[in-house]
């Protein structure tokens, strides 16, 4: 079992950047990839980015060139740099974990933070 809190959303203005993070419970964080998604007000939850065990790393094409994930595997934490928000990148933010391969899918995830909610103003 996992137990992930997500932290440091919050309201700013466009083109302001926020840190997102993720802490994980239990001792065998470093062997899951962990995944960050978002969803918007009537809208589906949307993949945003991934990171693997080994590091490897994929980005939604929305958020490619802004966004950085990254993880800290001796503070079972991942992270979410967000750079140059804009108004549409509003949304609760959740922090998600598979003991599996890279993915891109909500589905494959099996456990999930509560979400951070994220607001841009413009």
């Amino acid at each position: 079992q996992v137990q992930l809190v997500e932290s440091g959303g919050g309201l700013v203005q466009a083109g302001d950047s926020l840190r997102l993070s993720c802490a994980a419970s239990g001792r065998t964080f470093s062997s899951y990839t962990m995944g960050w998604f978002r969803q918007a007000p009537g809208k589906e939850r949307e993949f945003v980015a991934a990171i693997s065990r080994s590091g490897i790393i994929y980005y939604a094409d929305s958020v490619k060139g802004r966004f950085t994930i990254s993880r800290d595997n001796a503070k079972n934490t991942v992270y979410l740099q967000m750079n140059r928000l804009k108004p549409e990148d509003t949304a609760v933010y959740y922090c998600a974990a598979v003991l599996g391969p890279l993915d891109r899918t909500r589905y494959a995830y099996d456990y999930w933070g509560q979400g951070t909610q994220v607001t841009v103003s413009s």
